[in-house]
């Protein structure tokens, strides 16, 4: 199946499709978890974060703070210029976590032939991949001027519900471009506000090298132009981490055996932004709090996330103008496990031999077990400090919080009940007391370690 693809793939995510309406109840969901953020001034605790914000950001960048990456810094600093380019039509670039083995069968069928043009495995995992990008995708951009300047989209107002998210939070808009000196519309500001690190940072190093097509290009390039212009795009939540964790996680769900190595792969796109100078660690942990809770609520088959309507900002713009609309899913997890099937017969052709044999022949970067649980337990917090006293220190009940969040595994490992499923998210979270993890139903999903309760799922199951 051949698809093409229209310009600005590469914007950060904010190429994804947009919901029929501006601001839908998920999206008003996701702006009320993500609002912590736009009150951390307002406290000690608070300012300390941003400040730390600002300081690991720049420290990762520069590589003057050295996190255990997937690859040595320098070699880690190409596959950030690589991951540059999103690939929201069939997620390619992130079927390197299914391995060198897997990971050669899924490109083989799903993959770009030029920045225009790509191939899916199959029309109804291409449909699948698009609905769940264009449902992340709409939270995502949603938080962007939201959280910039107030707006849906920079200008237009927005809802007296939304606006209210603000006086809730005692929050206001553009924490960041206040906090960094770099204020809406000032001299080298985002317009907009929340100016992005290559925009506030002292010190950026531009990365040169090779990008996902091979052609030279530098990190300037993928941030101020020409190849995409990030300079008046909002920095959070970060829609590239957003994408990330969307692609990688159903990856994940559609291919068990890899689980685990795909939220790595997550956590290295998350982190490859850092390195790019587009974002921030909280813009990373924005969006893959985001992502990871909006995974939930659809295989939970949420009905505020199943039959919407988007607009697919992936294809081709149709004859008369304008994208086609992608077919509304009406039940998440039929959708999934047929995908399923259809996933493991297409590797399992393309490998030569069962999928769980191929998952296993792996020499690349996700190979090494304990490397992997290292970076990602360094990328839980980035080593922020604590803004929420109350979460930290504490195990957070997943089941009672967010009971659907369970659905994350067991969509993937079937025979787990909700509840154990549940059980494995708790004993395997995170830190607690983030500056997102107030103890709501959406905060807690900043604590999950999904990579550690993907692989507790995983020997669960082999056990019994």
């Amino acid at each position: 199946m051949i698809r093409s693809i229209g310009f600005g793939v590469a914007l950060a995510g904010l190429a994804a499709a947009t919901g029929a309406e501006a601001q839908s109840a998920a999206n008003l969901a996701v702006l009320r978890g993500l609002a912590p953020v736009s009150a951390l001034a307002k406290t000690p605790a608070g300012r300390a974060a941003l400040g730390s914000n600002y300081a690991v950001t720049g420290g990762i960048q520069t590589g003057a703070l050295r996190l255990p990456t997937p690859l040595p810094f320098a070699e880690q600093q190409g596959q950030a210029l690589r991951d540059a380019f999103i690939t929201d039509g069939n997620v390619a670039e992130l079927a390197d976590g299914l391995g060198t083995t897997l990971g050669a069968a899924y490109v083989a069928r799903a993959h770009y032939l030029d920045r225009d043009h790509f191939t899916n495995l199959s029309p109804a995992i291409a449909d699948l991949i698009a609905y769940t990008n264009a449902t992340t995708g709409s939270d995502s951009n949603s938080g962007k001027y939201f959280f910039a300047n107030g707006t849906k989209d920079g200008k237009a107002a927005v809802s007296d519900e939304a606006g209210a998210i603000f006086k809730a939070a005692n929050g206001a808009p553009d924490p960041f471009g206040t906090a960094y000196g770099r204020p809406a519309g000032s001299p080298g500001a985002d317009a907009f506000g929340d100016s992005r690190p290559f925009q506030t940072e002292p010190s950026v190093v531009t990365i040169y090298g090779l990008d996902y097509f091979g052609a030279p290009a530098s990190s300037d390039v993928y941030n101020r132009g020409p190849i995409s212009n990030l300079q008046d795009s909002p920095s959070y939540p970060s829609g590239h981490t957003t994408y990330g964790y969307m692609g990688s996680i159903l990856l994940g769900v559609l291919v068990p055996d890899r689980y685990p190595q795909m939220v790595a792969r997550a956590a290295e796109y998350g982190n490859d932004r850092i390195l790019m100078g587009a974002h921030y660690a909280m813009d990373v942990l924005g969006g893959r709090t985001l992502a990871t809770h909006d995974l939930a609520h659809l295989l939970a088959n949420d009905p505020a996330y199943m039959n919407q309507s988007f607009k697919d900002g992936a294809s081709p713009m149709l004859p008369g103008g304008g994208k086609r609309e992608i077919p509304p899913i009406a039940d998440y997890r039929a959708a999934v496990k047929a995908a399923q099937a259809e996933m493991a017969s297409a590797l399992q052709a393309g490998c030569g031999g069962p999928v769980a044999a191929c998952a296993k022949a792996d020499i690349g970067r996700f190979s090494d077990p304990a490397a992997l649980d290292s970076f990602v337990a360094a990328t839980q917090t980035y080593g922020l400090p604590v803004v929420h006293p109350e979460t930290a220190g504490t195990i957070e009940d997943v089941g009672k919080l967010a009971p659907e969040a369970g659905n994350l595994l067991t969509v993937a490992f079937p025979t787990l009940t909700l509840d154990q499923a549940n059980a494995i998210l708790t004993e395997t979270e995170g830190p607690g007391g983030g500056f997102l993890d107030d103890g709501s139903a959406f905060g807690v999903y900043s604590r999950l370690n999904l990579r550690a309760a993907a692989k507790r799922a995983a020997a669960a199951v082999a056990g019994r």
